[in-house]
């Protein structure tokens, strides 16, 4: 064979062999494809809405286009001049039209309490209007229209993104002089609620760890008929909904319930505990819907430990706690780690428990979400409220990350 001929027949088979790997990688990436698509619209998508409602302000610039404009050369020291009154009101003209009037002073309600009805009272008012001075009349209609305060709020909330409602998620707002402070000591909400949140779900997870660990280790170690039959029982409450299982605490709980009745009857307390709708409560009743949760890592990473490590450390001099626990706890470290953090997350969000379990100083972050999106009709602070408990999330994820590791977390 000549030196060409092989080259030839080598460039060939090369040509083959990546043509080959091509359609191999097209035919991974038809079959990854779908499940890719299937995220990005259910997961990718919403978190992304999510975030951009958080931020998103359209209504004073959508409807009050004219005074939108008009307040660009004001200077924010004194009260506008005639010619925004004019456009005020040749806009509120508009929105009486597009029966829009109701969405401004929704908008402006949320920094100036009380100002809707009076919204609403204008726009009634500028549809008379025919001929200035446009700011005498407004002045004269309501005090409201005369506060210097009212129209540096319209010109923040004139452009169409705001940190308004992130602020708000922190407890903060816009000072008059354009700073950032706190709200007032009576307004103050929500980092509280987020403490309580981030208390509640490391509470419920060490809970979790502290009986499913010893639990994982009994299954672990029994003969599989026995370990069997204790994983159903485990695996038992997922034969039945959350909301029945929550339902079912709210029973055992309560004043006169079996485990106040059992107290009474020991001896161990004169008069009924308040058991139910507290913080004792739900952290109970959430310990034990996730306690599979915990167990279930764990108890997957102990099975494939072998018990010769142990064995060994023992005929070398070790102690029977002192081979658990410098041999055989750290080889738990995964699964530990996996369901601690999967626990965790899924705590963050929780919602049906603390609202049927707990009192009013134990809701949680999503109890405000679920208000501010459906009485409250409040996108936006329901959008910020979620995405500073995604940041957060994230933050700990990353600091888990640096400290443990996410390649060392094993789910089975």
């Amino acid at each position: 064979m000549s030196v060409t001929t092989y080259s030839e027949d080598r460039s060939t088979l090369k040509a083959r062999l990546r043509r080959a790997e091509r359609m191999q990688r097209l035919r991974a990436l038809g079959l990854v494809l779908p499940l890719f698509l299937f995220i990005l619209v259910v997961f990718v998508t919403p978190i992304a809405i999510l975030l951009t409602r958080a931020v998103d302000n359209p209504e004073i610039a959508d409807n009050l286009p004219l005074t939108t404009t008009a307040l660009k050369d004001w200077d924010g020291k004194d009260l506008p001049g005639e010619a925004v009154y004019a456009a005020f009101a040749e806009d509120l003209k508009a929105a009486q039209k597009s029966k829009a009037t109701g969405l401004l002073g929704k908008r402006l309600n949320y920094e100036l309490p009380g100002t809707r009805s009076k919204m609403l009272q204008a726009g009634r008012t500028a549809e008379k209007m025919t001929a200035g001075p446009f700011k005498d009349a407004f002045l004269k209609l309501d005090p409201l229209w005369g506060k210097l305060e009212t129209w540096q709020v319209i010109e923040r909330a004139s452009h169409r993104t705001t940190s308004f409602y992130l602020l708000k998620a922190l407890d903060r707002q816009w000072s008059p002089t354009g700073g950032i402070e706190q709200v007032a000591p009576d307004q103050r909400l929500f980092v509280d609620v987020f403490v309580r949140t981030l208390g509640i779900s490391v509470g419920v997870t060490l809970a979790t760890l502290i009986l499913g660990f010893p639990l994982a280790y009994v299954l672990a170690t029994l003969p599989p008929r026995h370990s069997n039959l204790m994983m159903i029982l485990v695996l038992l409450p997922f034969w039945t909904s959350l909301l029945v299982r929550t339902t079912a605490w709210v029973v055992v709980l309560q004043t006169e319930g079996p485990v106040n009745d059992l107290l009474l009857w020991l001896g161990v307390t004169n008069e009924p505990l308040p058991l139910i709708f507290s913080r004792f409560g739900t952290i109970v009743a959430m310990t034990h819907i996730q306690l599979p949760f915990t167990l279930l890592p764990i108890y997957s990473v102990m099975k494939t430990i072998s018990p010769n490590y142990v064995r060994a450390a023992r005929s070398l001099g070790a102690g029977p706690f002192s081979a658990f626990w410098q041999i055989y706890f750290p080889q738990t470290m995964p699964g530990i780690a996996a369901g601690c953090l999967l626990t965790f997350i899924l705590c963050l969000g929780y919602y049906i428990t603390p609202a049927l379990v707990g009192g009013p100083t134990d809701q949680m972050i999503s109890y405000f979400v679920a208000l501010y999106t459906n009485r409250e009709l409040n996108w936006g602070q329901a959008s910020a409220l979620g995405a500073i408990l995604l940041a957060a999330t994230l933050i700990l994820y990353a600091v888990y990350n640096k400290l443990v590791g996410i390649d060392k977390m094993k789910l089975g």
